[in-house]
């Protein structure tokens, strides 16, 4: 028995022999590669909006002075929940267009 790329039997995979699915397939990758853009873009900024915790990068950029200014306890957990979604999500973007690479 042959093996199985993303859901399809050997042979089957969406190539030149399947020129029904490779429209659809590049549509995927064109929209997994919009979307890696834009959860990238928003990381990067998810996580410069965190405070420093001190003694790394954020102090010599100037976080170690606003220790007092800093974020409420639930507006930091938020931002790490909004954070963690991002990363999850970017993660998963990047193995689907890993997934669709390998068939090509």
């Amino acid at each position: 028995m042959g093996r199985i790329v993303l859901g399809f039997p050997a042979g089957f995979a969406p190539s030149a022999s399947y020129p029904v699915l490779l429209p659809l397939v590049t549509a995927l990758r064109i929209i997994l590669q919009v979307l890696l853009v834009i959860s990238s873009g928003f990381l990067v900024l998810l996580v410069l909006l965190h405070k420093g915790k001190g003694g790394g990068l954020s102090d010599m950029f100037g976080g170690g002075i606003s220790s007092g200014a800093g974020s409420s306890g639930v507006a930091e957990r938020n931002l790490n929940r909004i954070t963690i979604s991002f990363a999850v999500v970017w993660a998963v973007v990047v193995i689907l267009l890993g997934l669709i690479q390998a068939t090509q």
